[in-house]
C-alpha cells in the first residue's frame, strides 16, 4: 500500500524582519498569561501574545515595540537570557507561532520551552550577549532590514554582517533533517512500532 505520510519541512533557514523584546527571564506567563489558556485548540492564542506587557488594565496600549507600527510584520523575535522560563506550558511557543513568528533569537532558553518550540518547527537560536545587543540596536535603528537565521552555516546575517549562533546539536539536526515532530516520527515508523509491540506480552493480548 502506498505510504500516505507527509514529509515535514526541512528547516535550514528563516528570513524576515525582527522585533526586539528586551529583558531576561521572560517567563511563559508573560509570553501567554494563564487566563487566556482556556481553549480547546491553540488557534487564536497569537492574539494574546505578551498581552500584559502590551496592554493596560483598560485595554489601552502601553509603550512597547509590539505596539509600534515600524515593527508590524516582524517574524523573528529577539530577546534576552533564559527566555521561556517558568511553567512548562506548551501554549507559550504555540502563541509565538500563532502570532506569525517563525524563529526566536535570545541569549539563552529554558530547556522545556526549547524542546516544545523545536517540536513545532520553531527554531530557537542563541547569540552571545554582545552579539545580541549589536543585532537589537541594528534592528531598532532599521526595523525594515531582513534578518536571516542560517542553521546550515550556523550564523545570523543582518545588514552589518554576520554573527555566530549556537543551537543544540540534536535540535539543529531535527530541524534541518525535517524530523522535528516526534508524532510524525511515530507515524512514519508505524510498522516498526507494531513489530516491537507484537513481541511484548503486555501489549499483545490476542487469544
Amino acid at each position: 500500500m502506498k505510504d500516505k505520510t507527509m514529509a515535514l519541512e526541512k528547516i535550514t533557514r528563516r528570513t524576515g524582519r525582527a522585533i526586539p523584546v528586551p529583558g531576561d527571564d521572560i517567563d511563559t506567563d508573560r509570553i501567554i498569561p494563564a487566563r487566556f489558556m482556556k481553549c480547546v485548540t491553540f488557534d487564536g492564542l497569537g492574539e494574546y501574545l505578551f498581552y500584559d506587557i502590551r496592554k493596560n488594565d483598560d485595554g489601552s496600549e502601553k509603550e512597547h515595540n509590539f505596539n509600534q507600527e515600524r515593527f508590524h510584520g516582524a517574524t523573528i523575535l529577539i530577546s534576552g537570557n533564559n527566555f521561556g522560563c517558568g511553567s512548562s506550558r506548551e501554549h507559550a511557543p504555540q502563541a509565538i507561532a500563532k502570532a506569525g513568528f517563525t524563529a526566536v533569537i535570545a541569549e539563552g532558553f529554558a530547556e522545556i520551552f526549547l524542546g516544545n518550540s523545536t517540536q513545532l518547527g520553531l527554531p530557537c537560536v542563541i547569540l552571545s550577549h554582545e552579539d545580541r545587543l549589536l543585532l537589537s540596536v541594528s534592528v531598532e535603528e532599521d526595523p525594515i532590514q531582513e534578518i536571516t537565521i542560517d542553521l546550515i552555516k550556523e550564523e545570523v546575517r543582518y545588514k552589518d554582517g554576520s554573527l555566530p549562533l549556537l543551537l543544540h546539536a540534536s535540535n539543529r539536526q531535527a530541524l534541518i533533517e525535517g524530523r522535528w515532530d516526534p508524532l510524525q516520527d511515530l507515524i512514519e515508523n508505524a510498522a516498526e512500532v507494531d513489530k516491537v509491540a507484537s513481541k511484548l506480552s503486555y501489549v499483545n493480548t490476542a487469544g
